[in-house]
């Protein structure tokens, strides 16, 4: 945000505008900050927490993306290679929060289709994730 300064004012802009300048942000406003909420989602997707997911072994034989990895294989998914993948992302270097905007009314941080992985996913994905909610 730094190196772009329209981004950081679009920031503030909307955190003055649902938040005001007498509190600190609640996280009740968090339904209403979305170009916030898109800016941490692309954090998420440029810098990552660690280079690689835990490892996993597979279950059965399977084919992903035309790749067979058989039973009992070791495998490691890279965070910073589906982050920065150029088929999946469009200037896949440049920090571009507007890219998660899209039509969607609310951003979510999680991505369903894994074009990115913020914190984990499937059953052993942030289960804690869900405590906090009421």
């Amino acid at each position: 945000m730094i190196n772009d300064p329209s981004i950081m004012q679009k920031t503030v802009e909307e955190i003055d505008r649902v938040v005001g300048k007498d509190r600190f942000v609640l996280e009740s406003d968090l339904p209403n900050l979305n170009y916030v909420k898109a800016c941490v989602k692309e954090a998420f997707r440029l810098h990552h927490v660690a280079p690689f997911n835990l490892p996993h072994m597979s279950t059965a034989d399977a084919v992903v993306d035309g790749y067979f990895i058989p039973k009992g294989s070791h495998v490691l998914i890279s965070r910073m290679g589906i982050g920065r993948n150029p088929n999946v992302w469009d200037k896949p270097l440049k920090f571009d929060p507007e890219r998660h905007l899209g039509n969607n009314v609310d951003v979510e941080l999680n991505d369903p289709d894994l074009n990115l992985i913020s914190f984990s996913a499937g059953r052993r994905g942030l289960w804690a994730r869900t405590l906090g909610r009421p």
